[in-house]
């Protein structure tokens, strides 16, 4: 028989998000989005990004997640929760 480990596992990372604006597309309203961040701040502000939900929206480092805004993405909103 085996003692048992007492190695304890390490806390999960949390996971970081910034916001991100899509552009209006036909009867698209343009929303505000999720883009979980991988990267310093400085290499993602402007890009163009993948967000949670899966549209692609650019990402502006001077808004926070969740957004205070009324035009926000409820798939993305549900996603990060």
């Amino acid at each position: 028989m085996t003692a048992p480990s007492s190695v304890a596992a390490a806390p999960a990372p949390s996971t970081t998000f910034a916001a991100a604006r899509s552009r209006a597309h036909g009867p698209t309203a343009a929303l505000w989005h999720a883009v979980e961040v991988h990267r310093p701040a400085a290499e993602v502000d402007g890009a163009c990004e993948l967000t949670v939900c899966g549209s692609l929206a650019r990402v502006m480092t001077d808004e926070q997640w969740p957004t205070a805004a009324r035009d926000v993405c409820p798939v993305c909103v549900t996603l990060t929760r």
